[in-house]
């Protein structure tokens, strides 16, 4: 199953957004996910039971205790904790999960899919965010030459 782009534009339309393992360690990808979202103006809210505070915003111990609507949820994230807030994600309202690269497992997808949520997969976050920045524009252009990227 390919992710259509129809669908990453949907997800990234909002309302809001959570950033499931959005933290301000910057060594982590959840930071650079959620401080590149925030930069383009996109309403996200970072979830991380570890965190009250990432990058000056009051953080979530789980999307269900959001306290506004989202329709899209991303997992930066451990395959096993994304397993885990799949079931909070179909409960708070949320229709699309991302996957980032690194966070996805069959187990996660079977239970989205369960759910009857939508999911993208095998795409990374930072391809889509524009203005894209260096290494992920070239990636783009590389996936676009060969027809890998979604229509």
């Amino acid at each position: 199953m390919s992710t259509r782009l129809a669908t990453i534009e949907q997800f990234l339309a909002g309302p809001g957004i959570a950033v499931v393992g959005a933290t301000d360690n910057e060594r982590k990808f959840g930071s650079r996910v959620y401080r590149m979202m925030k930069e383009r103006a996109i309403k996200v809210y970072p979830v991380n039971p570890g965190r009250e505070v990432v990058d000056g915003d009051r953080c979530y111990r789980s999307v269900l205790d959001i306290p506004a609507e989202v329709k899209s949820a991303i997992t930066v994230v451990r395959p096993s904790v994304t397993e885990s807030v799949i079931g909070e994600c179909a409960e708070k309202g949320i229709t699309i999960v991302w996957m980032q690269p690194g966070s996805e497992s069959h187990e996660a997808v079977n239970i989205a899919q369960r759910h009857g949520l939508t999911v993208v997969r095998r795409e990374c976050i930072l391809m889509y965010l524009e203005p894209v920045e260096s290494g992920h524009a070239v990636h783009r252009w590389l996936k676009k030459a060969i027809g890998a990227y979604p229509h």
